[in-house]
């Protein structure tokens, strides 16, 4: 037995219709875009984004992968979320490094060439002990100070409530703009003002997740998948971690 994509199936029964109505002279052969689908594709915008808001926000966990843009940067993540941490990577001008939430403990492992990257152009440092301090925290977890600035920012790509917040948020008069596809699932979509204000893909099918959102003015596209998919934090071993006490080295 063959089995038909649905996309290509609406495709055959939408030309085998047109042939019919037009060989017949009758009007009104489609199928409807919302059979056996979750029943979001017939809200208004503005209850889809609400709608699509409470189910992030009730996931016990989600993926987020992708770009975002903030402050002239580009971020490239793929971080693995939940209620009291998360995990994941960070990208940015050339660097990659992991970050670890674990409660209110956060970690960062980054490279030599990460450190040495942070450390340079300070002007007035010694430079054979900044290599000395980078080859030291060379793959290690480093333990981030609640009142480092670091904290702060790095620790907003660990927070599943703050990210989400802040990314599925789109601007301007929303509106729909049809039916789609992401990742072999049914979505449909919503804008803001047209898409100038940004796009959000709702998934049709089961819970309506949030599944791609292309943010306003060209600031990133997020890819948001493994929705409610457990995962395991735990905090590294304290042979792995390496702990300043209230500031790190180079903030």
């Amino acid at each position: 037995m063959t089995v038909i994509p649905r996309t290509r199936r609406a495709a055959l029964v939408s030309a085998v219709c047109t042939l019919v109505v037009s060989g017949l002279g009758l009007t009104g052969c489609s199928e409807d875009p919302n059979e056996g689908t979750n029943g979001v594709g017939k809200l208004e915008p503005a209850k889809i984004q609400s709608t699509t808001r409470a189910a992030a926000t009730a996931a016990d966990t989600v993926r987020l992968s992708g770009a975002v843009v903030s402050n002239g940067k580009t971020y490239k993540l793929d971080m693995r979320l939940k209620e009291d941490g998360g995990t994941g990577s960070v990208t940015s001008e050339g660097s990659t490094f992991r970050l670890l939430k674990v409660g209110e403990h956060l970690f960062l492992k980054a490279d030599k060439d990460f450190w040495g990257h942070q450390d340079s152009g300070k002007g007035g440092g010694d430079e054979d002990s900044e290599a000395a301090a980078a080859d030291k925290l060379d793959g290690m977890y480093v333990k981030v100070p609640t009142g480092d600035p670091a904290y702060k920012r790095f620790s907003g790509f660990t927070d599943k409530d703050v990210l989400l917040n802040s990314l599925l948020t789109l601007h301007g008069t929303l509106s729909t703009e049809g039916h789609h596809e992401q990742s072999g699932t049914r979505t449909i979509r919503i804008t803001g003002d047209k898409g100038s204000g940004g796009t959000l893909d709702v998934s049709l099918e089961g819970t309506p997740y949030p599944l791609r959102l292309v943010r306003a003015g060209d600031a990133g596209t997020i890819l948001l998948t493994d929705w409610g998919k457990t995962f395991t934090l735990e905090e590294p071993d304290e042979k792995s971690v390496v702990d300043y006490g209230k500031q790190l080295p180079t903030s």
